[in-house]
């Protein structure tokens, strides 16, 4: 039966070649939308997870059997969710190309240290740890080459990459498909992380794993360079027996808009709840970052089998709530034409699953990149990139750093302001930079360091450190 208004979707879709299965994801999500039922979860529906329920991955470290746990990691799978083109920072590709810092004077960009995790633990661990990548039509060529220019990685059982979705953006005006010819690629946009799952169905992938004896799957995103394959993780996920494990980690005040795992009030299930679906009268309770303790790091893990079987009952198409995101259908430009993205979240999945558990990991793995203020944290000297590409840091909590978006918020201008790489900030509390800021070499911010804007651009010299006052004065003072 058509659904009403769908149609003009249904054909722009069947234009671009698209699979009967993502018409079938975007037409549930379409409907959800339609129906006007509740993309909201209020706080009255869900009760907080307590600690006492929530293992930490530290204690079972100190106690699972090693032999176990390496038994289980032979028997696991790396997927890497690769799909993103990093627009909110000025990136015309793969997000994953993106220099995070150098490895014995090599620039190291996501994806090379990506590789290097995955070729070490194979090394050193003895593991086969196929690689998989979600690719997007956008990302795809460029991924691939980096894959086969890499001589140590080899792979041949299981495919490396799989094709996300697109589907198309919705003109909040008309109601129907947008239409862009400025720059017709604009029109679609991914749905979301959670469309992973139909991904893995329709791409065969789930045979390709069994055929090559793998049991478990591990899934993160590829701009979260902490989520790194653990033996510990994957014997911790194969002893408790669950089909669907999330890991998750502590809040601290700059977590509190974290998305978050909460139980169901009614089906006394784990879910997931974003901060965009919490009623604005609940959001002060939601982000109590002592009532709501852990947010959800998007690192998944889940058995072969279970998702096998529940994608096969639902014939490829979760059913996962809607997520309505209103945007420009210009990402660059706030003021091109309003339209609605419809998502899903990966991690939702986890209400789907009455045996799901979480388990806690500490903040090292979980390090992502959305924005240029985490990427100057990530280039700067708290972090040491170790030969087996683990980002160590002491204790992973680092300052809290505001750069000033219209000079630093694009990566060329932010490249263009930090020529000799990102000052010394590891005797700093918080950075903020107020105004056009250019740095020198050798800079070092301390304490709550401070620039503000001179109303034109401004040199921080080569050796100065930046405190509470700004640019401590290079003079003695009697």
């Amino acid at each position: 039966m058509a659904t009403s208004g769908f149609d003009a979707f249904e054909a722009k879709m069947r234009d671009e070649g698209m699979t009967d299965l993502s018409i079938s994801q975007f037409r549930r999500l379409y409907d959800v939308w339609q129906s006007k039922e509740a993309h909201q979860i209020p706080e009255k529906n869900v009760t907080p997870v307590r600690e006492s329920e929530i293992k930490n991955v530290s204690d079972i470290h100190d106690s699972i059997d090693h032999d176990f746990a390496m038994e289980a990691f032979r028997k696991t799978a790396f997927l890497k969710l690769n799909g993103g083109l990093g627009t909110s920072m000025g990136l015309e590709g793969p997000k994953s190309m993106l220099t995070v810092r150098r490895h014995k004077a090599r620039p190291m960009r996501f994806i090379d240290i990506i590789l290097g995790q995955v070729i070490s633990s194979r090394t050193r661990q003895d593991v086969p740890l196929p690689l998989t990548l979600m690719n997007s039509f956008r990302t795809s060529e460029e991924s691939l080459r980096v894959l086969k220019r890499n001589r140590r990685f080899h792979q041949s059982d299981v495919p490396v990459e799989i094709l996300q979705h697109k589907e198309p953006k919705i003109d909040v005006e008309t109601g129907g498909p947008v239409s862009w010819p400025a720059d017709p690629a604009l029109e679609w946009c991914p749905p979301g992380h959670g469309d992973v799952f139909s991904t893995i169905w329709e791409s065969g992938l789930l045979d390709a794993l069994t055929d090559a004896g793998i049991e478990y799957l591990f899934i993160s995103n590829s701009d979260n360079l902490g989520a790194r394959p653990s033996s510990t993780l994957s014997g911790a996920f194969a002893q408790s027996g669950s089909s669907f494990m999330v890991e998750v980690s502590k809040k601290t005040p700059a977590d509190r808009k974290g998305g978050q795992i909460v139980r169901d009030k009614d089906t006394g299930c784990l879910m997931l709840r974003e901060i965009s679906q919490v009623p604005p009268e609940d959001l002060s309770s939601a982000m109590n970052y002592r009532r709501h303790r852990f947010f959800n790091t998007n690192n998944i893990w889940v058995r072969v089998d279970a998702l096998r079987d529940i994608l096969a009952s639902n014939d490829g198409v979760l059913n996962l709530p809607v997520i309505v995101n209103r945007k420009t259908v210009d990402p660059s430009d706030s003021q091109s034409r309003k339209v609605i993205q419809l998502e899903t979240a990966m991690g939702a999945a986890i209400s789907l699953f009455p045996d799901s558990s979480c388990i806690e990991v500490g903040r090292a793995r979980f390090l992502p990149v959305k924005t240029t203020n985490d990427l100057f944290v990530m280039r700067s000297d708290r972090f040491h990139l170790t030969d087996a590409f683990e980002m160590e840091d002491g204790n992973y909590v680092f300052p809290d750093v505001n750069l000033d978006e219209r000079y630093y918020k694009n990566i060329n201008d932010f490249n263009e302001r930090f020529p000799y790489g990102v000052p010394s900030i590891a005797a700093a509390n918080t950075v903020t930079v107020e105004g056009d800021w250019y740095f020198g070499h050798d800079v070092s911010f301390y304490g709550d360091a401070r620039l503000t804007d001179n109303g034109a651009p401004s040199y921080v010299p080569n050796g100065a450190f930046v405190g509470p006052q700004g640019i401590e004065p290079d003079e003695w003072i009697a």
